[in-house]
């Protein structure tokens, strides 16, 4: 555990010995065969021929050459990759602040050495603030989403956080992933939203991986993670996830004991399976901070910003408390991903 210089919070580093994940694209191709009349069999059989040698032989040296070109690919992942995330107090509605608090930690995150800065969920207005309603804003256009663009293009990270997205249809309970150049590259809406929060946010309908050089990373949004059977963290494998980053804000009840119930299972348990399936580190960071409003009102936002290595192992949890505003770093190294689709069955079955 180390305190940044001019720093009273704690920061908090993690070294991550086990690996991850990867991704190796392969290529299909196909042919549309007509029926002929039999006076043409020997037409047939030399077109069928001619086409079998253009493509390049037997099926096993197509296979081959396409495994060359997908380890050729994965060879070309950096796999080594500094994450921080970030476990800020978010107050309700108070989105000058939270900003302010956000760009401060990017920066602070970056001069540690971060190439990955993970914020928590709608960390402008807060989760279940009903100022979503009237203080929500465009994205990317609007003015958190432009100032979290500008952060990440001063400090050359890349960011991804949670905001409330206002769009023609209704708000949105969104997350973000932002390049170095300031880039917007994936925007993802939060699928298993609780009951307690339909009100206020709209339902999202789709997900997204985008390419990086330290791999394809996958954004969720907190609950996401626990929807059943865990469909949509395997979503994220299936769709060749290396990392899947998770803007989250994790409250419990204000009697909460933590001594008597350690806090985290309901996350290990999906982070952990998910993980060891499909080779897939998982971060998720937390804010802090009491909910000011809604169905929760005066429960506890209490950090516990998790990671999860590719072998299911827990690398870090972060600091329990309503106050314990940090940021913690892991140094993550992924490895070349072992399989895709129907293969993956080979790999859990160990053929």
């Amino acid at each position: 555990m180390r305190k940044p210089a001019g720093s009273g919070r704690r920061a908090v580093q993690a070294d991550a010995g086990e690996p991850g994940l990867s991704v190796g694209s392969v290529f299909c191709g196909g042919w549309c065969r007509t029926a002929l009349p039999a006076s043409f069999d020997r037409m047939k059989a030399m077109l069928l021929s001619f086409i079998f040698l253009f493509q390049g032989g037997t099926g096993a040296e197509s296979s081959s050459q396409e495994a060359a070109v997908a380890q050729s690919k994965q060879e070309s992942v950096q796999r080594s990759v500094r994450l921080a995330l970030v476990q800020m107090l978010v107050e309700g509605g108070a989105k000058e602040a939270n900003l302010g608090r956000a760009e401060a930690r990017i920066g602070e995150a970056a001069r540690e050495g971060a190439q990955v800065v993970l914020l928590p969920e709608v960390c402008d207005l807060g989760w279940t603030d009903p100022s979503a309603l009237d203080s929500a804003e465009p994205i990317p256009d609007g003015e958190p989403c432009r100032r979290l663009q500008a952060a990440a293009r001063t400090y050359g990270v890349y960011v991804c956080a949670g905001l409330t997205e206002k769009a023609d249809d209704g708000v949105y309970n969104s997350a973000v992933l932002i390049s170095p150049a300031g880039e917007v590259l994936l925007k993802h809406r939060k699928l298993n939203e609780l009951d307690i929060a339909h009100h206020l946010y709209a339902q999202g309908d789709r997900l997204g991986i985008v390419a990086t050089p330290y791999g394809r990373v996958g954004v969720l949004i907190c609950a996401d993670a626990t929807a059943a059977h865990y469909a949509l963290l395997r979503a994220m494998g299936y769709m060749g996830a290396d990392v899947v980053l998770l803007p989250s804000a994790w409250a419990v009840p204000p009697d909460h004991d933590n001594t008597r119930e350690p806090y985290g299972d309901t996350w290990r348990r999906p982070f952990g399976t998910v993980g060891k399936e499909f080779r897939m580190w998982i971060a998720a960071a937390s804010n802090v901070g009491r909910l000011r409003a809604g169905a929760w009102k005066d429960w506890r936002c209490i950090g516990c910003s998790l990671v999860m290595d590719s072998t299911g192992r827990e690398v870090v949890q972060g600091p329990y408390g309503e106050t314990a505003d940090t940021i913690i770093y892991v140094d993550a190294q992924t490895v070349p991903r072992p399989a895709r689709g129907t293969a993956w069955h080979k790999v859990w079955q160990g053929r």
